[in-house]
């Protein structure tokens, strides 16, 4: 663990107002070589981070797993009150990819149940791992509903639900993206139904983004953001994942913002896109 005078070089000067019209700050720090602390990652780095997570602090899987969709479930709640998801009792679409950020989705999915919303998973590519099995179980143990196809005519997605939560592919991403799931993101496009996305939205380069992809409502950037967040032009980002220790963000030179409180997530300020994006 870091002491404290180590923690100070790397922390940033920051202000929190409220959820709605959040006005945080950041300030890069110089070391002196000439580094500068940084808030989004490469994929790179993310998976790093990852790695070091996992082999240098002894997380599990399924811990960061937890974690992770508990937040990124606190963070719908704070995007889409139950009261404004009118059509079947705030019934929402969950889609799921093969690997962790379906994981994610499938964790999320089981809190909003439980936080009263109406989910319901498409999962249309599972794995025989026990972790998967396990969560899968968990969420129909819930009743929340799986289905067995996602219909082909997005009008009918559409009627049915209020949000769609994209859940298929996270920051280990990369393309192109294979038939089965082109259909599925071509059908949540079409839907026109607002998009939650988790980390990254699905189909999207982890770092040059896609203009002509999913374009979500909400992104929920998980552990940091990753260089892609920079193209999201939507109407929420939230920070997630709230399980960084201080020596791994120094590391990494990070610049994460405090979360305030207690709380699970942080609203961060939206980029506009045009100025603070390479092209």
């Amino acid at each position: 663990m870091l002491r404290f005078q180590k923690q100070i070089k790397y922390l940033s000067s920051f202000t929190v107002s409220s959820y709605r019209k959040p006005s945080v700050t950041f300030m890069a720090v110089n070391h002196g070589n000439g580094d500068r602390q940084k808030l989004h990652v490469s994929q790179k780095e993310a998976q790093g981070i990852d790695e070091e997570l996992f082999s240098e602090y002894a997380y599990s899987v399924d811990q960061l797993m937890e974690l992770a969709g508990h937040s990124c479930a606190v963070a719908f709640t704070k995007a889409y009150s139950k009261e404004s998801l009118g059509r079947n009792e705030g019934a929402v679409l969950v889609v799921c990819g093969p690997g962790n950020n379906g994981g994610d989705g499938l964790v999320c999915a089981r809190h909003l149940r439980l936080f009263g919303y109406n989910p319901t998973v498409f999962y249309p590519k599972r794995t025989n791992k026990q972790l998967y099995l396990n969560l899968t179980k968990q969420c129909q143990k819930m009743d929340i509903p799986f289905l067995s196809f996602l219909p082909s005519e997005p009008q009918l997605v559409a009627n049915a639900y209020n949000v769609i939560i994209d859940a298929l592919f996270g920051f280990s991403f990369k393309g192109p993206v294979r038939p089965e799931f082109a259909s599925v993101i071509e059908t949540m496009m079409k839907s026109q139904l607002p998009i939650f996305s988790i980390d990254v939205p699905s189909g999207w380069d982890v770092e040059k983004g896609d203009p002509s992809g999913i374009q979500p409502e909400v992104l929920v950037s998980l552990t940091a953001p990753k260089i892609c967040a920079k193209f999201f032009a939507g109407r929420r980002h939230f920070l997630g994942g709230r399980f960084v220790p201080p020596e791994l963000a120094a590391k990494y030179d990070l610049n994460l913002p405090p979360y305030p409180g207690t709380e699970p997530i942080l609203e961060l300020p939206l980029h506009k896109v045009k100025e603070d994006c390479p092209t």
